[in-house]
């Protein structure tokens, strides 16, 4: 296999790439499709908010529906999107506002709603408000906790919830998340609540009121702030990364937690969903980026290869390849995927029911490979890829591929037995794993991205028992006590929180060091050690930016990226570059930078 690095240019400017390539080919910066503010000048970011990027597919006659909406500092700005294309034109923004005393910090579109004349877009603020607006109408609809009376701290995530209309989610910095309804206000006095169901650290009340107001509901969930909050692709379930360092896992409708993770250190700062809703990436302060299984609701593998915080994860939906030979090379081709819809409940239903197969008890093996990528505060762009033999370790021989050193993460690894460990996933014992013979196994798959710690097949791998980890996941945490205090005035020690900057985690970690010990976690299902599960290493890992990088999205014909300069890059895919270029011989001879 030929150097997964690509020479891309740019070295006299400090080694920044503007092309990569993976095994479906080559990845190449398109410079003219490059969205910023008219004036081109890098933003000037100390003490900003992240530059956030959203997109809406508004499904015009001309084909060209996508629309882009990005916040640099005061100002947020909303384009048509032009991609691969065409060239970006900055002169002619649909819509420009410019804040004062608030800045935008995040926004989401409502894909069910978005018309060519119409789209709703929520934008949230640094002092707390909600803003509805319509940035192809420019009306501003609706403002909610105008008055900071629901929460006073930073809006750090909005979202709509998946197939409504007219309700979505904001979390802020102080811990809390809020259910508001279009529809409703949120009234002139501060709201009442009425305590609805509390488990393990979380809490949620609902607002007591004669008429019906904002907020239905208010989630308070773990310690310090509540940085992201994704919701799984079917909308049933919501997983959530706080500062504490915990990725909690909420059944959404019934209001219930589902499972939980801990990160190796530091807070968590981002969250995903693979398109099947089977697995979570999460990311944060320890560098890392941690793979965590829904089903059975423990770690499956860590990836390192960014060296500061990890600021965006992201699943790769146009690259999630699925095989129904023994063959596992990635064809690179993007056309079985070309009928999803990327956004919106429906997206990659098609690789939905293609994963799906491989859970069928028929024999035929089926080969799976989930993209997803990261971007950080160290300006460099990973790739990875979760394949099969980190997925299924203990799958029975007809289907075993390679085994890792999976180990439970209570019992301390075995030293050097022979034979490479297999498990039965019927047996309950924390760690009876039936010895296979080595020459049994068929080829291994290609294992470009995993790091196994030591050889795969000279250590005995334990299965996690699932009825101790079921007991135990709560166990190590000292924190039963502390929902049946005041809610109020947790509220309020959180508010206090709200005005500390990022670069101050330090004394949120005072504060919650006294809540939850990290030794007490270490080495548990909810946060085992580093040589008790699978390393990644990134297929690539590129310094693309000057500046952290926040952005990191996958199209179709491209992936976007976005530095805190206020740069929103558009890299196309392999194959895809010639689109531009083509059509943009008169302006400029060609759309990349090699």
């Amino acid at each position: 296999m030929s150097k997964m690095a690509a020479e891309g240019g740019g070295k006299e400017m400090n080694e920044i790439k503007s092309q990569f390539s993976t095994r479906e080919g080559a990845y190449k910066l398109l410079t003219h499709s490059e969205y910023s503010r008219p004036n081109r000048v890098p933003f000037n970011s100390q003490g900003s908010n992240p530059v956030r990027v959203s997109f809406v597919n508004v499904n015009d006659q001309s084909g060209n529906g996508e629309r882009i909406c990005f916040n640099v500092g005061r100002e947020l700005y909303f384009y048509i999107y032009k991609g691969v294309r065409k060239a970006a034109d900055l002169s002619k923004p649909i819509d420009k506002r410019i804040y004062k005393g608030t800045q935008p910090t995040c926004h989401d579109f409502n894909h069910l709603t978005a018309t060519a004349e119409s789209v709703s877009l929520l934008v949230g603020f640094s002092a707390g408000q909600v803003q509805l607006i319509d940035p192809i109408k420019k009306e501003t609809s609706k403002l909610f906790n105008e008055e900071r009376l629901i929460d006073k701290s930073r809006v750090t995530c909005v979202k709509w919830v998946p197939g409504s209309e007219s309700l979505f989610l904001v979390a802020h910095s102080s811990g809390s998340m809020y259910l508001y309804n279009v529809e409703h206000t949120c009234g002139t006095t501060a709201p009442h609540y009425q305590l609805l169901k509390q488990g393990e650290n979380y809490s949620v009340h609902t607002c007591k009121s004669k008429s019906t107001r904002n907020p239905l509901l208010k989630w308070t969930v773990g310690e310090g702030a509540l940085n992201e909050f994704s919701f799984s692709p079917d909308g049933k379930f919501l997983a959530c990364v706080s500062q504490d360092g915990f990725l909690r896992v909420f059944n959404f409708d019934a209001v219930e937690l589902h499972g939980t993770m801990k990160s190796y250190f530091g807070g968590l700062l981002c969250v995903c969903w693979s398109p099947d809703g089977k697995y979570i990436v999460a990311g944060g302060e320890d560098d890392l980026v941690t793979v965590w299984c829904f089903s059975d609701c423990r770690v499956i593998a860590r990836g390192h290869g960014h060296k500061s915080w990890v600021s965006v994860v992201a699943f790769d939906h146009y690259t999630t390849s699925v095989e129904e030979s023994e063959p596992m090379e990635f064809s690179g081709s993007d056309e079985d995927f070309q009928d999803q819809i990327h956004f919106g409940r429906d997206r990659a239903n098609s690789t939905q029911s293609r994963l799906s197969k491989r859970n069928s008890t028929d024999s035929r093996p089926v080969s799976v490979t989930y993209r997803f990528g990261s971007v950080g505060q160290d300006t460099q762009l990973c790739l990875w890829d979760l394949t099969e033999d980190i997925l299924f370790p203990h799958l029975p021989l007809s289907r075993t591929r390679t085994h890792t050193n999976v180990m439970n993460a209570s019992a301390p690894p075995a030293a050097g037995s022979g034979g490479s460990g297999s498990i039965n996933p019927s047996t309950n014992g924390s760690s009876s794993g039936s010895s296979v013979p080595a020459n049994t196994l068929p080829a291994p798959l290609p294992r470009s991205n995993s790091l196994p710690h030591s050889a795969a097949n000279s250590k005995s791998a334990a299965s996690d028992n699932p009825i101790a980890a079921g007991v135990s996941k709560f166990a190590t945490l000292s924190l039963h006590d502390r929902k049946e205090r005041h809610p109020d005035k947790d509220h309020k020690r959180n508010h206090s929180m709200g005005h500390i900057s990022s670069k101050s985690s330090d004394k949120l970690n005072l504060l919650t060091k006294t809540k939850t010990d990290p030794a007490k976690t270490l080495g548990t299902p909810l946060c085992p050690r580093m040589q008790d599960v699978p390393l990644l290493e990134p297929l690539i890992c590129k310094k693309i930016a000057h500046e952290r990088l926040t952005v990191l999205i996958f199209l179709e014909d491209c992936l976007v990226t976005a530095c805190q300069e206020g740069f929103i890059c558009t890299w196309a895919r392999p194959g895809k570059v010639g689109l531009l270029s083509s059509q943009n011989q008169a302006s400029s001879p060609s759309g990349t930078v090699v």
